[in-house]
């Protein structure tokens, strides 16, 4: 069965169409742009040149169906026809605590993560967009929604609950979500597969550290913490993204600059990380050549980055009481060979090290710690997409 995995922002539709028996991607691409000028639809086809089609695309369902053009194009496509499709897996940022694991989209799940926007307003919309899109284009296709949300809703209360009064837990649903979740399942499922053991026998902290970066705790098989919070801005410095502040200091800022909450909320969510702090760029490459050609911003950025990331490893080792294996994934854990070493730096205590020779890699399954390793550490690249393609075809088949 060709699963397509759609991702859908407010301007944006990445998708991959993948074989479910062999786990190829026979294509993928990224609309860009849409109901803006300039629209762009970046295709490719398994084994071919990318194609790049300029055409106006106002909305989604105009979007979606550029897609199933270029996937059934006689020259760049891949399929046939539409038939060839059997199912579709949507990602779904915000479940809230209705989703603990992916589902079948009926008007009861439409309805259901329609009433989780208010928890994730920039992107569960945009995702209900694209499911609405698909359906209208796709009637008779299975669609499946996954869940960022969905892996962390095994952490317990003491996780999970803020110290706030209760009644706003009970009111809003003020609580503790984290994000990445399907990575963070797939990461720590392969992590376990690496080390020839099943998952439910390990303890293993899944680093996915990227441009949005987390944390999770995972014992035997189940979430039971997680660095993100209520929303994707609590947690780790990341490339643009605070992270864990004082809250008295938004108040603080806005009395002193005159900016409005939502002013503030933009600083945080867009102006700071590494970025803010570094004054150089969200993208952790720039950065760290910045540090290296002695811009001192950058250096410490990236200093107070590793250092968070150590601190939450040595947090949530206390949470499980132990661990046996600590994995890195996501655009920064995958290819920052110096950021994974200065991480390590900090977790001698674990009695773990890093090899340097075996760490000399970027983007590949393999573990980087030295033989005799008490705690294993690992490169795990993560595949949202397969995960997702997965989880789809287990629910339609």
């Amino acid at each position: 069965m060709n699963i397509l995995v759609i991702n859908c922002g407010s301007s944006s539709l990445k998708y991959q169409l993948i074989n479910s028996d062999s786990e190829a991607v026979l294509a993928k691409g990224l609309c860009e742009r849409i109901g803006i000028d300039g629209s762009l639809l970046t295709h490719t086809p398994a084994g071919k040149d990318k194609v790049k089609i300029e055409t106006p695309m106002p909305n989604h369902t105009v979007a979606v169906q550029l897609v199933i053009n270029a996937l059934t194009d006689a020259n760049h496509g891949v399929i046939k026809s539409l038939d060839e499709i059997g199912a579709v897996g949507h990602r779904v940022v915000h479940g809230g605590e209705k989703f603990a694991s992916s589902v079948v989209i009926d008007d009861e799940v439409m309805k259901a993560i329609e009433e989780c926007n208010d928890l994730a307003p920039l992107h569960n919309p945009a995702n209900l967009i694209g499911i609405n899109s698909c359906k209208e284009i796709m009637p008779n296709v299975p669609m499946v929604a996954v869940f960022d949300t969905a892996f962390h809703q095994t952490m317990p209360e003491k996780a999970y609950l803020y110290g706030l009064p209760y009644e706003y837990y009970e009111k809003y649903k003020v609580r503790r979500y984290g994000f990445h979740g399907t990575s963070h399942d797939y990461v720590s499922a392969r992590a376990a597969e690496i080390l020839g053991k099943k998952r439910e026998d390990l303890k293993i902290i899944v680093c996915h550290l990227g441009n949005g970066a987390s944390i999770s705790a995972v014992d035997h098989g189940k979430c039971v913490d997680t660095s993100m919070g209520l929303t994707p801005l609590e947690g780790l410095i990341m490339g643009t993204r605070s992270g864990d502040i004082d809250p008295a200091i938004c108040d603080f800022i806005c009395q002193k600059e005159g900016l409005t909450s939502a002013e503030m909320n933009n600083v945080l969510n867009k102006k700071s990380g590494v970025y803010g702090m570094s004054g150089v760029s969200s993208d952790f490459r720039d950065v760290e050549k910045a540090a290296n050609e002695g811009n001192k911003h950058a250096a410490a950025a990236l200093d107070a980055f590793y250092y968070r990331v150590a601190k939450y490893i040595g947090a949530y080792t206390a949470a499980m009481n132990g661990v046996d294996a600590i994995a890195f994934t996501a655009g920064v854990g995958e290819n920052n060979i110096s950021g994974r070493v200065e991480i390590a730096k900090y977790l001698g205590y674990l009695g773990t090290e890093i090899d340097e020779a075996k760490n000399n890699v970027k983007g590949e399954d393999t573990v980087i710690s030295k033989d005799g390793s008490k705690v294993v550490m690992l490169c795990v690249p993560t595949n949202e997409e397969l995960a997702i393609a997965r989880q789809t075809l287990a629910l339609v088949k």
